[in-house]
């Protein structure tokens, strides 16, 4: 009996350093975001930064209980920036994507609100995510300007959901055709994807696991980005995520 109690207080006392642990860590995470100057545009990726964001939320995953089903991704284009799309339906979908594309260096466009969450907007402020003003032509064609140069620096790729604000019937929303001009400006290809599952994370917590599949479903080469109108670069993009969204739902 004696030798069961001492190797409950031995699992207890792990369990109880590993959430010792994560607490300290992510103490020091938001320790680390107070040097971020959240009113200044950065236009150079901090690896230091992006590496705490990542980790950060690989813990915050499994403590969700997240699991993921990666397909095709080896389609995704080696050694050069890029922009994906993506289908939109929780606002799990950026954070899961960062983390499940981190090797690509994805920043995000997204919308203002965003960007005021405690200690992550500071991290994805330094990670040269941008929002974009679609009340504002002007404005937003500044942000068009902006992500389409980091991508010609090379310095991170760009991702974007061409919905404009999520599906909370799962279904394809009109596309935002503008945000296309990205990859045409900057001679890049799209990197189709689709997401599913996020939509189930808030209400299967903590009760069920969250299967979430992300899948590269096409490429469209920059050749085949320059020199057309956007509306038919959306018009493939979403073809692709309708196709395999009807065909392989989960």
């Amino acid at each position: 009996m004696k030798y069961l109690l001492w190797a409950l207080y031995a699992v207890l006392g792990l369990l109880g350093a590993l959430v010792a642990a994560i607490i300290l860590y992510f103490l020091f995470v938001f320790f680390c975001s107070l040097f971020i100057d959240k009113k200044k545009e950065y236009n150079k990726d901090s690896k230091f930064f992006r590496f705490l964001m990542q980790t950060s939320t690989g813990i915050g995953m499994r403590i969700m209980r997240i699991h993921y089903d990666l397909v095709d991704l080896d389609k995704i284009p080696e050694g050069k920036q890029m922009l994906f799309v993506c289908n939109h339906r929780s606002n799990f979908d950026p954070l899961i994507s960062w983390r499940l594309l981190r090797k690509h260096y994805p920043s995000f466009i997204s919308k203002e609100e965003n960007f005021k969450i405690p200690f992550y907007g500071r991290y994805i402020t330094r990670s040269c995510f941008m929002s974009i003003d679609r009340e504002n032509p002007r404005n937003a064609m500044k942000t068009i300007e902006r992500a389409s140069k980091l991508l010609e620096e090379n310095e991170v790729s760009i991702a974007v959901y061409p919905e404009g604000t999520r599906s909370k019937g799962c279904e394809l929303l009109p596309f935002h055709n503008g945000v296309f001009k990205i990859a045409q400006k900057a001679n890049v290809p799209v990197v189709v994807l689709t997401i599913q599952g996020t939509e189930r994370v808030a209400r299967n917590y903590p009760w069920k696991r969250t299967l979430v599949r992300l899948k590269c479903v096409g490429v469209i080469p920059a050749d085949q980005v320059k020199g057309v109108k956007t509306s038919i670069v959306a018009d493939q993009a979403r073809e692709m995520m309708e196709k395999d969204l009807s065909d392989f739902p989960i």
